[in-house]
């Protein structure tokens, strides 16, 4: 089982890791919202555990960010404990809401009955359009019934696009996401992209239906 862990408190990342990594789960580690939401996006968690305080957003952005295509169980960690933060981050799409300081013990026990609940679920979704399908865990993508050949680049651009589906993916986190944090300015890299995706899977590539560009801000999946 793969637990992705959100807090920029150093601290308790390693706590949680030793803990974690102790009781046989595979542990991933971010310090901000930007970084999670891309090693979700690569390789998704069976459970996310994060901070609402981060350097870089919300943690509730966090959690409607992996809400956008995931049922997996997210569990809050915050110092916040006015009923509003606890009230926004459950409506937001969190599964549980643990308040800082908090027992080893008691957080564990909540991983291990969230993935219990969500056990029935684990499985990757089949994305489907009138136009074409994506199987997210096979890494395949039909049209017309026929395979489409996609290299590994236009399918992370797709993948990533996919993972936040109906939701605007500005242009700085998608090339940070699929190229790195060096290419945030490279957009013309997106433009080539993202033409190539719509000449493979759009009916009419010139009036894409799903796959969206919202002018000087960034794209969009619109299943």
């Amino acid at each position: 089982m793969r637990i992705l862990v959100v807090d920029d408190d150093r601290q308790l990342l390693r706590a949680l890791r030793i803990n974690l990594t102790a009781r046989g789960y595979d542990v991933q580690l971010a310090p901000d919202g930007v970084t999670a939401l891309a090693m979700a996006a690569r390789q998704p968690p069976d459970l996310v555990i994060v901070d609402l305080g981060l350097p870089d957003m919300d943690g509730v952005e966090v959690v409607e960010g992996i809400r956008g295509w995931s049922t997996v169980p997210v569990i809050v960690l915050s110092a916040r404990h006015l009923e509003q933060s606890k009230v926004r981050a459950l409506d937001a799409g969190a599964d549980d809401y643990v308040t800082k300081p908090f027992g080893m013990d008691e957080l564990l026990a909540r991983v291990r009955a969230a993935l219990r609940r969500a056990s029935p679920a684990l499985e990757e979704p089949v994305v489907r359009t009138d136009a074409f399908a994506v199987d997210l865990a096979a890494k395949r993508v039909t049209r017309d019934g026929h395979d489409v050949r996609l290299t590994p680049t236009e399918w992370h651009v797709l993948e990533v696009l996919i993972r936040h589906s109906g939701k605007l993916v500005p242009h700085r986190q998608l090339l940070q996401e699929v190229w790195g944090p060096r290419y945030e300015s490279e957009t013309n890299y997106l433009r080539v992209y993202l033409a190539q995706l719509r000449a493979k899977l759009e009916p009419d590539p010139a009036r894409p239906r799903h796959l969206l560009t919202e002018p000087g801000m960034g794209y969009r999946f619109q299943p």
